[in-house]
């Protein structure tokens, strides 16, 4: 569709071309007519001297830019005159000038950045992103864009790179020491104590419900020459002790058991920072949680699973990701709208963006103009170029008939009048 568009556009400014040049032509030929009317007929009439002059003054006027204008594009008339075909032959030179011009004018730093303040985008954005319908329509397009990259993603090569990461950040580095400084932080502010008081409540709370247990045990772990009366006697006392011993350390926080915890607990954390034989414990555990088939399969579940879920989140536009990423953009574009300095700032980031890209690869841009019209044929070159400025330059023409005649007549009269 857009290629028959520019071929439609192409036929049109080729047929104003054309009427142009039968315009300028005819008027040349009139003003020959002209002349040979009245160079016949001056001896006859003689103010037609007047009008032959002015005619030939239209007739070198039209008849030199005729050839400035042609001369542009090809040889006029096909005679190798020098100088000539212009375009054709300095092709290569006029991509190089106009990749510098375009370098050196567009594509400058200053100026770049100065057209970026002046647009005002982030504001521009904001009000633009503000609006519901427009925010819905970006966060569709943004799904389009994401289901894409997704369904183009290789399975296997990601699951690659996440088994890779789980290997360098989670299993290659030792859990012994950073557990040892995380736990002593905990430990350090007292968070370990409500871990404490919730196992001596959990134990509380099962001996209380475990009469029975308790005393079977101990009776089952009585000597056999004890006398049974005496199991029931000491298992009562047994299960009173437990009782009294778990109820003291429940209210009294600085007890031996709880200080004895304490002291562990600072030794553990220690170890785990620099004990060797503690460090090497901990690797052994984690070597034997985490080997390689959990490792592999642990990163084909997280994939999968975040693949799945990203899928069906942007396949509904009512999912809490899509509302949710719609309503970002909204409360940003309010934002960017009415929050001068942020978008200003913006702009800023914007510009500098902006000017670094331009700083950087100016000269690469340039060049796509340099290599763009270096591919061209010469010939092609210049019918692109005439279609565009061609129409234009008729006028060229026309405006040297008349300002030859003018010329012409005006050398004529001023002749006669100093040299009757």
């Amino acid at each position: 569709m857009s290629e028959q568009r520019a071929n439609d556009t192409e036929a049109l400014k080729d047929t104003d071309l054309r009427r142009m040049k039968r315009l300028a032509t005819g008027l040349l030929v009139v003003i020959a007519a002209v002349f040979v009317l009245a160079y016949t007929f001056q001896d006859e009439y003689p103010w037609l001297q007047y009008v032959r002059a002015a005619a030939e003054g239209g007739m070198v006027g039209a008849l030199a830019d005729w050839f400035a204008v042609t001369a542009l594009f090809r040889r006029p008339l096909g005679l190798p005159i020098p100088h000539t075909a212009i375009i054709p032959r300095k092709k290569d030179q006029i991509g190089a000038s106009l990749g510098a011009f375009v370098g050196e004018n567009f594509l400058a730093e200053p100026v770049v950045r100065a057209k970026l303040a002046s647009a005002h985008v982030a504001c521009r954005t904001g009000t633009w992103l503000a609006q519901p319908a427009h925010a819905r329509r970006v966060t569709a397009e943004g799904a389009i864009l994401i289901r894409a990259a997704i369904t183009v993603l290789d399975d296997d090569a990601v699951q690659g790179i996440v088994e890779s990461l789980v290997r360098q950040h989670l299993i290659a580095p030792q859990w012994g020491p950073p557990a040892g400084r995380l736990a002593e932080k905990i430990f350090a502010a007292g968070g370990h104590h409500g871990l404490v008081d919730l196992m001596v409540d959990r134990a509380s709370d099962w001996l209380a419900g475990n009469y029975d247990v308790v005393t079977r045990i101990v009776g089952d772990r009585a000597p056999a020459w004890v006398p049974r009366f005496m199991d029931s006697v000491v298992a009562d006392r047994v299960y009173a002790e437990l009782a009294s011993f778990l109820q003291a350390v429940q209210s009294d926080p600085d007890h031996d058991v709880r200080q004895s915890v304490d002291n562990y607990l600072t030794d553990l954390v220690r170890d785990l920072q620099v004990n060797p034989e503690t460090i090497g414990r901990v690797e052994r555990i984690k070597t034997e949680l985490v080997d390689d088939p959990r490792i592999r399969d642990l990163s084909v579940s997280s994939w999968l699973q975040i693949k799945n879920a990203l899928l069906e989140a942007i396949d509904n536009p009512a999912s809490s990701l899509s509302l949710g990423f719609e309503r970002v953009l909204r409360n940003l574009g309010r934002r960017l709208a009415e929050d001068e300095v942020f978008a200003a700032r913006v702009d800023q980031w914007l510009g500098d963006a902006l000017g670094h890209v331009v700083r950087t690869y100016r000269s690469d841009m340039a060049a796509i103009v340099e290599e763009t019209v270096g591919r061209w044929d010469g010939t092609e070159t210049s019918r692109k170029i005439e279609l565009q400025i061609g129409r234009d330059l008729q006028f060229i023409r026309l405006n040297g008939t008349m300002v030859g005649s003018l010329a012409g007549l005006s050398i004529f009269a001023l002749a006669h009048a100093i040299l009757p």
